[in-house]
C-alpha cells in the first residue's frame, strides 16, 4: 500500500529500514558518482524527509547509514580518491581554479589529504595551472581575448575582470589573461 500524496502531489516517503536505505544508496550510486561523505548526507536527507512522517529512530538509522556506507565501499561502489580525482579532472578541464577545485571538493566531504593527492595528480603537467585554467574560463565564456567582438574587449574589461574574480583567480592571474593580445596564448 503507498502512503496517500503529499503536498503538491509528491508521494509521501516510506520507514526507514536498513534495506530500504541500501537500495537507495545503489539506485544514487548508479546515476550518480560520490564520496562517502557525501552518500551519507544523501542518505540522512531521506531519512530526515521520513522521519517527519513515520516515526524514526534516527539514532538507529544512522547506525544504517554507517553499515550501508561501509558494506558500499568494501564493494567497491564508493572510492573517495576516486571521486576526487575525476572531479578535479573535470573541474579543471571546465576552467576552474584549483582553489575553487579544493572548495568544491572539501564540500563533498572529501578529506584535505585527498584533495591535495587528486589536486597534484590533475596538475602535475601543468605550468601554470591558474593561467591554463583562466584561459580555458576565458574561451568558454568568451571573455577578453576571445570576444567574439574585438571592439568590445575594452568596454567589458572591468566586467570580465569581476566574473574572472568571482570564480576564484587572483587579480594578477585575471589582469594577466585579460591583457593578452592573442587569445591568452602568450601570457606574459
Amino acid at each position: 500500500m503507498t502512503p496517500p500524496p503529499g503536498p503538491k502531489g509528491r508521494k509521501q516517503p516510506k520507514p526507514v529500514t536498513r534495506e530500504r536505505l541500501e537500495r537507495i544508496a545503489v539506485f544514487y550510486l548508479e546515476r550518480f558518482s560520490a564520496s562517502a561523505e557525501g552518500l551519507r548526507q544523501v542518505l540522512r536527507r531521506r531519512v530526515e524527509q521520513a522521519a517527519r512522517i513515520h516515526e524514526t529512530d534516527r539514532d538507529q538509522a544512522e547506525l544504517w547509514i554507517g553499515e550501508v556506507v561501509e558494506k558500499l565501499a568494501r564493494a567497491g561502489f564508493i572510492d573517495d580518491h576516486r571521486f576526487a580525482e575525476g572531479k578535479a579532472r573535470s573541474l579543471f578541464r571546465k576552467g576552474d581554479p584549483p582553489t575553487l577545485i579544493r572548495r568544491t571538493l572539501a564540500a563533498k566531504g572529501v578529506d584535505s589529504e585527498t584533495i591535495e593527492t587528486a589536486l597534484s595528480e590533475t596538475l602535475e603537467h601543468s605550468e601554470d595551472p591558474d593561467m591554463e585554467a583562466a584561459q580555458t574560463y576565458c574561451k568558454r565564456r568568451k571573455l577578453g581575448p576571445y570576444r567574439t567582438d574585438p571592439g568590445t574587449r575594452e568596454a567589458r574589461y572591468r566586467k570580465d575582470l569581476g566574473s574572472l574574480a568571482r570564480r576564484g583567480f587572483s587579480s594578477a592571474v585575471a589582469h594577466r589573461i585579460l591583457g593578452a593580445e592573442d587569445g591568452g596564448e602568450e601570457w606574459d
